[in-house]
């Protein structure tokens, strides 16, 4: 009955703690979820009237399938003005969602067989996303000592004649890592080389980030652009998680192809988001920019909590809202029940049932000696959670 597109692909470990979380807090449990990739900020009060008023003014139809004309005109003005790259309306397809962006992008390019190199630690749709195209997802294992970056050297020894694609996401989820541009210029050398292969490269946490601006491989690389898809979007710069609204910029032949699935697929994002989301590339920054700085604040403390627990490495990641300290000594011990904790999994679980703090496990990114903490949440919650993580560690033996 079931289809073998649907029985290969596995459902978003992400989506499965939080879900479980949210059960024992329903059951009474005392939960801090660190495990969710949104803000908990409100949308911006500007971005929400906007679509109030594209609400009240009947502003409820279908729009064009690739969005409306004057947020894609937005966009282009905002990728020249912000990250100085010249694109055009047609090359920019709105979409519901980066998700969904990303996931069409393999679609209109990965044919059955091709390999689309996927560095890990990964986002858990990714693989996924390649499986459902018919391609093969090539994990390439990158190192913490690295703070888990591809090297030019790693990205050479996967390519072979069967690779398609590199997906690049930067700043990372699931580490927060930030490519330098001295690190993508080198990198580009090597796709430089290889002239048939397309760049994916997942931008989505592009305005939180630290102590750099933001850097994109096409900045390092201008000369990849006709073969380089930009994934983008409003979730996470601008607290728009449920707005569902991100879109893609990229070759015109792969814009056409995308706006052609899309159209049989879903169709445009909703019009009162498209409304918010002109708002949101138009109006002022100032939230961000508050957020960004409440995030770096957390970000600070994390790492220093989770550094001085006894057997956690963390690297302080350049943006994004995530850690992904390495937690491989915890590994191969047994809780005070004398369960054993074999895996990230495993330990995620525990820290969840037996402390009440839900986290990812690193298994989940293909990286099964990390685990991954989202810091989207109020400095209060962390300093309960980071107790209770450090209770919970310290128990095992």
């Amino acid at each position: 009955m079931i289809s073998n597109r649907a029985n290969t692909i596995s459902p978003s470990e992400t989506l499965k703690i939080t879900a479980k979380a949210k059960e024992l807090a329903r059951q009474g449990a005392s939960i801090i979820s660190l495990s969710a990739g949104e803000p908990d900020f409100k949308t911006p009060a500007h971005i929400c009237n906007a679509a109030i008023e594209a609400i009240t003014e009947g502003f409820h139809g279908y729009t064009m399938n690739t969005g409306i004309p004057e947020l894609r005109e937005a966009i282009c003005a905002k990728l020249l003005n912000e990250n100085r790259l010249s694109y055009k309306p047609d090359q920019i397809v709105l979409s519901n969602g980066a998700k969904q962006s990303i996931g069409f992008a393999i679609l209109a390019t990965i044919n059955p067989g091709d390999e689309v190199l996927i560095p890990a630690p990964y986002w858990v749709s990714y693989p996924e996303m390649v499986k459902l195209a018919d391609g093969i997802p090539v994990i390439v294992n990158t190192l913490f000592e690295n703070d888990y970056k591809l090297t030019p050297q790693q990205l050479e020894n996967a390519i072979t004649a069967k690779t398609k694609a590199l997906i690049l996401c930067t700043p990372s989820n699931p580490t927060g890592a930030c490519y330098t541009r001295n690190e993508l210029k080198a990198l580009a050398e090597v796709l430089e080389k290889h002239p048939e292969l397309i760049i994916f490269s997942d931008e989505i946490y592009e305005y939180i980030v630290f102590e750099e601006e933001h850097n994109s491989i096409l900045n390092a690389a201008p000369q990849l652009q006709n073969r380089t898809v930009i994934i983008n979007g409003f979730s996470k710069g601008f607290a728009m998680t449920g707005w569902r609204l991100g879109y893609l910029a990229g070759p015109k032949p792969i814009a056409d192809a995308v706006a052609k699935i899309q159209s049989q697929e879903t169709s445009a994002p909703s019009s009162i988001s498209q409304k918010a989301g002109l708002a949101a590339c138009t109006g002022t920054m100032k939230p961000v920019e508050e957020m960004r700085a409440a995030f770096r604040e957390r970000r600070d403390y994390i790492v220093e909590a989770l550094r001085a627990i006894p057997g956690v490495h963390c690297f302080s990641p350049a943006g994004a809202f995530y850690v992904f300290p390495d937690i491989s000594a915890f590994l191969g011990k047994t809780d005070p029940e004398g369960n054993p904790v074999e895996t990230s999994t495993e330990l995620a679980l525990f820290l969840l049932e037996k402390h009440g703090v839900a986290v990812v496990p690193g298994d989940a990114f293909g990286e099964p000696a990390g685990i991954r903490l989202s810091y989207a949440a109020s400095m209060d919650d962390l300093k309960e959670a980071m107790a209770r993580i450090r209770d919970g560690l310290s128990s095992l033996t």
